[in-house]
């Protein structure tokens, strides 16, 4: 049995060594790019210095919830605003207030805020806090 060589040009052209080098510069800037892009993010995700957590709540009846609250900011002396909701057994938004927390002389501030409710509430959330317009 004899060997066959293979067909010239069966597999195509040879490897060009630029072509190789284009793909590994475009590699390269496709790299740069997504860290760019990660660094943009966290820096996007570090201008949002409002931290808060939850402490308690007391439900007040079918009509109405207490939720109690931690917020915290780097400089106190900014407000902040923060969506405090009451949820039903369901996970359904059963009520929901937007509270302003003044700048203050502590970085820690806690609150009580009343919610009123559509129907009996079963836990009260903070679902968010923010500095206005940052």
């Amino acid at each position: 049995m004899s060997v066959t060589a293979v067909p010239a040009d069966r597999y195509g052209p040879p490897t060009d060594p630029r072509g190789r080098r284009r793909v590994a510069i475009a590699l390269w800037a496709l790299g740069a790019v997504g860290v760019a892009v990660a660094v943009w993010l966290g820096l996007l995700t570090g201008r949002t210095p409002v931290t808060w957590q939850e402490v308690g709540f007391h439900i007040d009846g079918a009509t109405q919830i207490d939720v109690t609250y931690d917020v915290s900011r780097p400089d106190p002396s900014v407000g902040v605003t923060c969506r405090i909701e009451a949820q039903s057994r369901s996970h359904a938004q059963v009520g929901v207030v937007l509270v302003d927390v003044p700048g203050a002389s502590e970085r820690t501030v806690r609150l009580t805020t009343i919610v009123r409710t559509s129907e009996q509430a079963v836990t009260g959330i903070v679902d968010e806090c923010w500095v206005p317009g940052g």
